[in-house]
């Protein structure tokens, strides 16, 4: 069974953009835009955790925790927000908050904290934090890959696609779910932007190797595998 989270945002492009990336790394999600909303599928469902936006209208973010909280609620809580100040995130942590994501944020850090808090919850067992294909790893909460023990130095973008590549190892990333999860475009620009990106990333884990992980299928997209 797929952990269910609950995404809390009142802005509709992030909350799509939070909401359908989650669900395509295998997550049942619903969503809410306000706080009264959240505060009521939060008490009247179960959820493994929370994504909670810090400025909602109706109840703020903190209200709804602290009301949660005050229910002996436990599920993990990620915040959200716009307020990157230490007194906020301070607040946030003290109200009852697992972790504090600051906006704007990469679709990445945001699964890999929210990973971090559901294998903390389940004591580990269930969600790794270390990502492997072959002798290539990749530890997503050290932001670290390696190959044969060697360490790789990749850019953010390269990060996050080997990243989306890798939780879909030996399965087709198609290059609109490229777009969509590491570029938050809902169409192609046509400027070789994905291209670019998959030729550097291919010759940093691939060129000094005899064997390649990575391989393009011709106009869909590319596949993270040991297989030719």
């Amino acid at each position: 069974m797929s952990d269910r989270i609950l995404v809390v945002e009142d802005d509709p492009a992030a909350a799509e953009f939070v909401i359908n990336g989650l669900r395509q790394e295998g997550f049942t999600v619903e969503g809410a835009t306000t706080g009264p909303d959240a505060l009521h599928l939060a008490t009247s469902e179960r959820f493994d955790a929370i994504v909670l936006d810090r400025n909602l209208p109706g109840m703020d973010g903190l209200s709804v925790l602290k009301a949660l909280r005050a229910a002996q609620n436990r599920t993990p809580v990620l915040i959200l927000s716009a307020i990157a100040h230490a007194d906020e995130r301070v607040a946030g942590l003290r109200a009852g908050a697992h972790d504090y994501l600051t906006k704007p944020f990469s679709f990445s850090e945001l699964h890999a904290r929210l990973d971090n808090l559901l294998a903390q919850r389940s004591g580990g067992a269930d969600r790794e934090t270390t990502l492997k294909c072959g002798d290539l790893e990749l530890d997503r909460l050290k932001r670290r890959v390696t190959r044969a023990g060697k360490p790789i130095d990749l850019m953010q973008r390269e990060f996050q696609i080997l990243e989306l590549l890798m939780r879909h190892k030996d399965r087709v990333v198609t290059r609109t779910m490229l777009l969509e999860q590491i570029w938050d475009y809902r169409f192609d620009p046509h400027t070789g932007l994905i291209d670019t990106h998959i030729s550097r990333l291919r010759k940093k884990i691939d060129g000094e190797c005899q064997k390649p992980l990575l391989h393009t299928l011709r106009n869909i997209g590319y596949r993270l595998s040991e297989q030719e």
